[in-house]
């Protein structure tokens, strides 16, 4: 489902994201809010269009922060034989700023994209 919100979201070619990407990084860390709050409180996803790309944040009910989303960190590496432990890892890679804050309820934990226009120029 929140893929295909995202994907809803992100229209306009010129102002947004590659989708592709945007998609994959919202499931990331919808499956990460999911599985570590074990329903504490609804989900909610924030998509921001911006003039240079967009911000998705996704809120949950656990105040705890996430793993490290400080890129260029080098903290431990992922078991490529475990199935989990790489979301946070795409997050940093893929994304051009990322991060977590505090929220009334929980957590935001987000990412931000540039624009296609603003990533070729």
């Amino acid at each position: 489902m929140a893929r295909a919100l995202i994907r809803t979201a992100l229209t306009d070619p010129d102002r947004c994201p590659d989708s592709d990407t945007a998609e994959l990084l919202t499931a990331e860390l919808v499956a990460n809010a999911v599985e570590h709050t074990a329903g504490a409180a609804p989900i909610e996803l924030v998509v921001e269009l911006r003039p240079n790309g967009c911000q998705v944040e996704v809120h949950d009910g656990d105040p705890r922060p996430p793993g490290d989303l400080t890129a260029g960190r080098p903290g431990p590496q992922p078991d490529p034989w475990q199935e989990g432990g790489r979301g946070l890892l795409l997050i940093r890679a893929l994304s051009s700023a990322c991060g977590h804050r505090p929220t009334a309820r929980g957590k935001a934990v987000w990412f931000t994209l540039p624009s296609r226009a603003t990533a070729t120029a």
